[in-house]
């Protein structure tokens, strides 16, 4: 099977612009390549910080936007996300029983879970008693069947000291969740703007960099988050019975590519 994965889209009121750049201009650049390049593919999930400051005007830039979109999508909520903001244009998005925007379903491949981090007017990442206990009932509902779990705060350091200040805060409660559920295949998430692998408590994990500007690969800078305007990306994920392969796409770039 094959998806899409984008993160950190951090629209804004159209017309304005974010760190010198055009958010939604950037969408609409990857909506597009995406659908010239990958409309065979299954779906699209985004994980979170959708808006830059949760302002109305944004999630209808969003809609409209994503409506655009040839393929199917699912939206997570990041740090910059207004819960009820987006849920006021998004009015069909599914939520679990206490108004969290969480859901899972069912794919060839497995469940995929889906978690929402976002807590009201702070950077870090939160998962309360309430949100932890709908993902430990989806993990024992899963059985043995393959899970892939996606969500906006990564929860464990990433050698960023600013980042790492902001991640998911008490990720020992998380970890007991998933802990020796061997059927944990991968773990997706945003947040970092930064395209970063590897494996946390045995479960392997990706993240890439945003549609938007980008931190910088920057590990002494404390206090502030630094910055770039490296190119935006998405990913192309395939995954198969025992593989997920991963592919980083700049879709902005312009270089010339030729047969070797």
């Amino acid at each position: 099977m094959k998806f899409i994965h984008v993160t950190d889209t951090h629209l804004v009121e159209p017309g304005r612009l974010l760190y010198g750049l055009n958010p939604l201009e950037r969408l609409e650049l990857c909506v597009a390549d995406i659908n010239r390049n990958h409309g065979d593919a299954a779906f699209a999930i985004f994980t979170g910080d959708l808006a830059h400051m949760g302002h109305p005007l944004a999630y209808d830039a969003l809609h409209a936007t994503l409506g655009k979109l040839a393929i199917r999508q699912h939206l997570l909520l990041g740090n910059h996300d207004d819960r009820g903001n987006f849920l006021a244009k998004f009015r069909d998005s599914p939520r679990d029983d206490d108004g969290f925007v969480q859901f899972s379903f069912d794919t060839p491949v497995g469940k995929f879970v889906c978690l929402d981090t976002n807590e009201p007017k702070v950077s870090w990442g939160w998962l309360c008693e309430k949100r932890l206990d709908w993902l430990a009932a989806e993990l024992d509902c899963a059985g043995t069947q393959p899970v892939y779990l996606f969500m906006h705060h990564p929860p464990f350091p990433v050698g960023i000291k600013r980042m790492d200040e902001i991640a998911l805060q008490e990720p020992e409660r998380f970890m007991r969740v998933v802990a020796g559920r061997s059927n944990i295949r991968h773990l997706f998430f945003g947040h970092l703007h930064r395209p970063i692998a590897g494996s946390w408590k045995g479960i392997p994990f990706t993240t890439m960099r945003a549609t938007s500007h980008q931190v910088a690969l920057d590990f002494v800078t404390s206090g502030v988050v630094p910055g770039s305007h490296e190119p935006p990306a998405y990913a192309v994920v395939f995954v198969e019975d025992g593989l997920t392969v991963a592919h980083f796409h700049d879709f902005l770039d312009q270089t010339n590519t030729f047969m070797l």
